[in-house]
């Protein structure tokens, strides 16, 4: 029955619907659809650079030894046998530790930026309009149109690092430290009869520095990161209509057992997807499919329409990882507003009658 409704409305639209393009000639019991030449498209690879290079500063306090030093501490002299030299005090200052300095390191500071790419470019595409208001048939699909609909460009953004500030060193003195020794000079010499008194001699430690502190200098690379970029270098267009299996524009089920609240796939669900989907893809080149994704109405509206989005997009998204072109795929979430039995809000439904309205479908549209 759905064939001969199709083949009638064909026959009952060929003539007053030739402005849009229909196909030429149909064959009473076929179905068609519209085919797209689809965009190719390449990946680039981009390098973005997460963080600069850098310097950091390791720093080397300063060295030191200790020495012992012989140091006079009385002079020689002679002893008169009438009048006896005299002897005064004298304080003498020697260097005891030298001057020296400290470093301090001050590290780099980096801070925070970020670099946009554009993942994909921006795209158009043919789709059919609604019917102009003031049409004057009654029939829906009189006096309506073709639009060339343009899609925006996608862009992501990626976190990097900047240099604020490099590292240094400050540098800071070490006093130089001091002390002092006596020591007894001859004031006036004997005189008369000389005699002599020898000399006399100590040892000091002193402190000396064997090698000043310092810095040493290690640069730290830049680090980057690959993303893929997105880039046509094939552009497509509209081109004929085709000529596919009448089963195939109507909504057919896709046997996913979904997880309860879940839109990750499973094995299980891969595997229908590259049994039942692929072929038909492969088989209809340059046709466009539809994935909606139903849910039950049990929940709220919003939770159930979000998760019908989720599974729909899970099952494009895995469909593209296969290679199939995001200009051929939909995702359709429409919730609980496609229930296929009387189980709404506030009804007492079996669990059966309610597993008849989670489903996934699919079916072939025009580009």
């Amino acid at each position: 029955m759905k064939k001969i409704a199709l083949l009638v409305s064909f026959l009952i639209l060929g003539t007053g619907l030739k402005a849009q393009d229909l196909p030429q000639n149909p064959e009473p019991g076929k179905c068609y659809v519209r085919c797209t030449t689809p965009d190719v498209y390449e990946n680039q690879d981009v390098q973005v650079m997460v963080t600069p290079e850098y310097k950091k500063l390791k720093s080397y306090p300063a060295t030191y030894e200790v020495v012992t030093e012989k140091v006079l501490v009385k002079e020689a002299s002679k002893v008169l046998t009438v009048i006896p030299a005299k002897y005064k005090t004298e304080t003498v200052t020697y260097v005891k530790k030298q001057g020296a300095s400290t470093l301090k390191v001050i590290p780099a500071k980096l801070g925070n930026g970020s670099e946009t790419v554009e993942i994909k470019p921006a795209y158009a595409q043919w789709e059919l309009g609604a019917p102009a208001p003031d049409c004057a048939s009654s029939n829906p699909d009189d006096c309506r149109y073709w639009c060339y609909k343009g899609y925006p460009a996608e862009f992501t953004t990626i976190p990097t690092k900047t240099l604020a500030s490099n590292a240094n060193v400050q540098k800071s003195p070490i006093s130089e430290q001091t002390a002092t020794y006596t020591k007894r000079v001859v004031s006036e010499p004997a005189r008369v009869v000389e005699k002599e008194i020898p000399a006399q001699y100590s040892t000091v430690k002193k402190t000396v520095l064997v090698k000043d502190a310092y810095s040493e200098e290690i640069v730290v690379p830049a680090t980057y990161k690959t993303v893929k970029k997105e880039v046509v270098s094939k552009k497509g267009g509209l081109t004929t209509w085709r000529e596919v299996e009448c089963s195939l524009v109507e909504y057919s089920a896709l046997p996913i057992n979904w997880n309860l609240g879940s839109a990750t796939l499973t094995a299980q669900a891969k595997n229908i997807i590259d049994t039942r989907l692929m072929p038909v893809l492969a088989n209809n080149p340059g046709t466009k499919m539809e994935i909606a994704s139903h849910t039950d109405s049990r929940g709220s509206k919003a939770s159930n329409k979000d998760l019908s989005d989720r599974r729909a997009k899970a099952v494009v998204d895995y469909l593209i990882t296969k290679g199939i072109n995001t200009s051929r795929l939909v995702a359709n979430g429409y919730g609980e507003n496609r229930l296929k039995n009387r189980c709404a809000d506030g009804v007492s439904c079996t669990e059966r009658q309610h597993a008849v309205n989670r489903r996934t479908e699919f079916r072939l549209i025009n580009n």
